[in-house]
């Protein structure tokens, strides 16, 4: 199975940005979409945003839109999270996820449509 390792996480001041990287190590990373999940603690895990395998499409929850942008490199095996004008409310823990079924038209923001995860890099935003 894919295996996929977030990195870029840190601490910053509201209003600043982070870039999160994805990395995967399986070979059919391009024929899949891939989407970032968030949880925050004491909350339930929650999708953030998602890009189809395609590039065509791209999806966002309406917290975060305007503010965080999803793309990918297949060339690199690897998707990102560029998240500008932070929130202390953006804190978590952000996994990326690779979806269940290859060349799909769109990603869902439900979680159980996704087959293999990332371990998780920590976002900390201060006031």
């Amino acid at each position: 199975q894919v295996q996929l390792v977030e990195s870029g996480g840190g601490l910053v001041q509201a209003g600043g940005s982070l870039k999160l990287s994805c990395a995967a190590s399986g070979r059919t990373f391009s024929n899949y979409g891939m989407a970032w999940f968030r949880q925050a603690p004491g909350k339930e895990r929650e999708f953030v945003a998602g890009i189809t395998w395609s590039a065509r499409n791209t999806y966002y929850a309406d917290s975060v839109k305007g503010r965080f942008t999803i793309s990918r490199d297949n060339a690199r095996n690897t998707v990102y999270l560029q998240m500008n004008s932070l929130k202390p409310e953006d804190t978590a823990v952000y996994y990326c996820a690779i979806d269940n079924f290859p060349r799909r038209n769109r990603v869902d923001a439900d979680e159980r449509t996704f087959g293999s995860w990332g371990q998780g890099t920590q976002v900390t935003v201060s006031s």
